[in-house]
């Protein structure tokens, strides 16, 4: 059982290797799968973790490594083969690779950074980062099939995968979810059922609209703020995004306070 949060960490490390190769082949939509499915490992593996008893720095270290493959190398290539990056020369590839250093530094920075705010993440998580460049791969290929064949400029999607990056390393807070009380009651219930069916209807579409709206919503918060003098509440003293005692990188990760 010591071991089981381990292989789910092996397994979202493989799923974002094997994007990286599927990227590589031009096969951008099964790379993008991948990515889906190391999400999902990462998101179980310290919940498993915590169940079994198994928490560990050394899992803590192995779950940061392994999601700097999955979601700051792999995304990295897929924009680079599905948004013809190779065309803009050297800048397509400093463009796709800023996306992958804000990835590795936004993990680094979690993990040794205490949080500011209660329920709120410092710059936007690197699954998220990744789920936007895979949801952008999926809507493509819906237009495509639907007849309404999209081809962007590599310049715009360079730019894209450029500016989560550094979404990723700002320090904008962003919504963390780690408040919500999904056994509220019956209308949290309800409320969680019909979002899960309107995603399911076309996928597609509405994992892009979710994950835009969700890009979208730090800046716009922080906009927001600015406007009305609102503030966010800081979090208690000790508390750690990630070694401090806080959970993974938009998941719940393996590690414990050493």
């Amino acid at each position: 059982m010591a071991l089981l949060p381990h292989l789910f960490t092996t397994a979202n490390l493989a799923a974002g290797f094997y994007a990286i190769v599927r990227a590589a082949q031009g096969d951008v939509e099964r790379a993008a799968l991948a990515i889906f499915v190391a999400g999902i490992c990462d998101a179980l593996d310290g919940r498993i973790a915590r169940l079994t008893g198994a928490t560990s720095r050394f899992g803590f270290e192995y779950d940061s490594i392994a999601d700097t493959v999955s979601f700051g190398v792999a995304p990295a290539m897929v924009a680079w083969s599905a948004g013809s990056l190779h065309e803009l020369g050297w800048t397509g590839w400093v463009l796709a690779f800023m996306f992958t250093a804000c990835a590795a530094l936004r993990l680094a920075r979690f993990n040794v950074t205490p949080a500011r705010y209660s329920g709120h993440f410092e710059g936007l998580p690197s699954p998220a980062g990744a789920g936007m460049i895979v949801s952008t791969v999926w809507l493509s290929g819906f237009l495509r099939e639907s007849g309404i064949p999209i081809e962007p400029p590599a310049a715009l999607a360079g730019l894209g995968a450029a500016l989560l990056g550094l979404l990723m390393v700002s320090p904008i807070p962003y919504w963390s979810g780690k408040q919500l009380n999904l056994g509220g009651g019956y209308r949290t219930t309800v409320l969680m059922v019909l979002a899960f069916a309107v995603m399911l209807s076309k996928p597609s579409v509405t994992f892009f609209l979710f994950g835009i709206g969700y890009v979208a919503s730090g800046p716009l918060e922080w906009w927001w703020r600015r406007r009305t003098g609102a503030t966010l509440s800081e979090a208690e003293p000790g508390t750690g995004q990630g070694l401090g005692g806080g959970p993974g990188d938009g998941s719940d990760g393996q590690g414990t306070h050493p």
